[in-house]
Formats: structure tokens, C-alpha cells, sequence
């Protein structure tokens, strides 16, 4: 596996916060209110420079916003709350996904080099912490991401599974469809999403919905549009309020070639949730429908959102724009 996707799944593992449990910036966070994050953040640092809740909530906050230049930043934060805080499992879990991110930003032969770090940050973590589901979690990605060079392995995931089934069962079977999902078992993954029941637990929810939208966006990669659907239908009935499913539901629709649909979709979603990614790909919509104009707005809104698209996805909207408005 390429070890660069090992730190861009390292920092996007944790869906609303680095730490365990709940505390004032959770809600924050989990609307990806990033600059309001920072400001609560900074000011309760101003009263106690030591608080481990705002050490990690700076750190994850600067890296939702995505600017590489703050990297050295963020890392600071973590590696403070870890100074301050040498017992507290978040402050170590934060330490990891940072430095995913630091790896992330330097390719391939960087994100080996930090891979030990990294693994070591998660599990501090755990042992710190051994029903910190979100450490436990990051890990698992590790393990599923990292050559076994760096210390990863589907057979180390497969135990660290098997070892939270004791703590969180659920927990334990949505790491099973995820390892599923890893090894290409798409019908495996998709029987084990099926049968988890996080029930009122939102942290495992989250992770369920996350392992649901992956193995749709695996079956669309894969071309398998009416799987595809299946599963973004099954994902937004159990999650009604779910971004993700409404945005796969959106291009599902896109690869189906029902563009029309498409850009209602993805209209709707804008109207909650101003993301550079959906306008890119509202953008990509109203393109092949032929609507220059709109077009080329919604790529400029794309190129100006923050957080900013992923390179891929920049390089192509900048490539589009000059076709449109050449």
C-alpha cells in the first residue's frame, strides 16, 4: 500500500474531535467550524496555557483547516498537551494524527519516516487509554495502511480487533468491516456493516456511517453504480441527517449520468454545508449539462474555499476553468 495514504487517512480518522469523549468544543468541531474552534480554543489558553481539551482542540482545529503552513503548529499544540499531559490519551492521539499530517504533506518517503512515530503516538495512546474507541480506531488504520515495513499489517489490525471486542463489540465489528473493506471483500464489508447496531453510542455511529459511505465509494470506483446505491440508500435511511450519504447520494447520481439530478443534490447540500468539494463537483455537473456560466462559478467558489480541494481535484478545477474560459 502507498504509504502516503497512510497519513491522509491518519488525519481525517476522527470525525468530530482527537479526544475521547465529549467537552465544549465538540459540537465545534463536528460542524467543521474550524476558526470558531481556534478562538475558544486560544482564549481558554490564555487562562490555562495548560488545558489539554484546548491544546488538542487547536491542534485539530488548525489541521481542519488544512493550511500546510501551520503544520509546525499544529505538531506545537500536541506536543505540548503531550509535555503537559504525559498520561492523557488524547494528547498522544492528537501527537499522531498531526504527524499524519506532517507525513501526508512530505510524500511518500516522508510518511515512512514518520511512520514509527506515528504508531507510537496510537499506541500510547490505547495503552493509556484502552477505551479511547478513537485511538483504537486510528491505529486500526495504521495497521491497515502502513506496509509491514513500517509496522503495519492486516494481521496486527485482525488482533487489535479482536482484542476490543472485550470493550466495545460494535467497535470490534465495524473494525471488522473495515478490515473487510481493506482486503477488497466488498460483500464481507458490506454483511458486517449490515449487522453492526451502534445504537446510541454517536461516536460508533459516526464510524458506522464512515464504513458504510467507504464501501459505497468503493463500489462507485469500481463502477458498480446500482451496489453503490444500494448501500448510500441504506446509509441515509439509518442516518438520515447524514452530509456523507447526501453527497454520495449526489454522485452516484453524477457517475450515473442523471446530471440534472445531480446538481439539485448538490445544491441542496451547499445550502448547509459551503464545502470546496461539492461545488467542484457541482461544478463538474453543471459542465457536462452544459452550463458554462454556472460552471465556471461554482470552480472558482471551489478554488476559494477553505478548506481548499485535495491537489487532484485543484489541478483539474484550475484545468477546467481555462477550457471554459478560453
Amino acid at each position: 500500500m502507498n504509504p502516503s495514504l497512510l497519513a491522509a487517512t491518519v488525519l481525517l480518522l476522527s470525525t468530530a474531535s482527537a479526544s475521547a469523549g465529549t467537552n465544549e468544543y465538540s459540537a465545534l468541531m463536528k460542524a467543521r467550524k474550524y476558526a470558531d474552534v481556534e478562538r475558544a480554543a486560544a482564549a481558554r489558553l490564555a487562562r490555562e496555557p495548560a488545558n489539554a481539551d484546548a491544546l488538542v482542540a487547536r491542534s485539530s482545529a488548525i489541521a481542519g483547516g488544512g493550511n500546510q503552513a501551520r503544520i509546525p503548529e499544529a505538531i506545537g499544540y500536541a506536543e505540548q498537551c503531550v509535555r503537559r499531559h504525559p498520561s492523557h490519551s488524547p494528547c498522544h492521539l492528537a501527537l499522531g494524527q498531526m504527524l499524519g499530517w506532517k507525513a501526508m504533506a512530505g510524500g511518500i518517503l516522508s510518511a515512512i519516516g514518520y511512520a514509527g512515530d506515528i504508531r507510537g503516538a496510537f499506541q500510547k495512546a490505547v495503552e493509556l487509554d484502552p477505551r479511547n474507541l478513537d485511538a483504537r480506531f486510528s491505529l486500526l488504520q495504521f495497521y491497515l495502511m502502513a506496509p509491514s515495513i513500517a509496522g503495519g499489517g492486516s494481521s496486527k489490525a485482525v488482533d487489535l480487533a479482536g482484542k476490543t471486542a472485550a470493550l466495545s463489540p460494535e467497535g470490534a465489528r465495524i473494525m471488522q468491516g473495515m478490515i473487510d473493506l481493506h482486503g477488497g471483500n466488498l460483500a464481507k464489508a458490506e454483511a458486517t456493516a449490515n449487522a453492526a447496531r451502534p445504537g446510541g453510542d454517536e461516536e460508533l455511529a459516526e464510524r458506522h456511517e464512515g464504513l458504510l459511505v467507504s464501501i459505497a465509494g468503493k463500489f462507485m470506483s469500481e463502477k458498480k453504480l446500482a451496489d453503490a446505491e444500494r448501500i448510500v440508500q441504506t446509509t441515509a435511511r439509518l442516518y438520515p441527517e447524514s452530509e456523507q450519504a447526501a453527497f454520495m447520494t449526489a454522485r452516484v447520481r453524477q457517475e450515473q449520468g442523471r446530471h440534472r439530478e445531480a446538481v439539485v443534490a448538490f445544491e441542496a447540500l451547499l445550502a448547509k454545508h459551503a464545502r470546496g468539494y461539492i461545488h467542484y463537483r457541482l461544478g463538474q455537473s453543471q459542465q457536462a449539462l452544459g452550463e458554462k456560466a454556472k460552471a465556471v462559478a461554482a470552480f472558482e467558489k471551489a478554488l476559494a474555499a477553505t478548506p481548499g480541494l485535495n491537489p487532484k481535484q485543484k489541478s483539474d478545477a484550475q484545468a477546467q476553468l481555462a477550457t471554459l474560459k478560453s
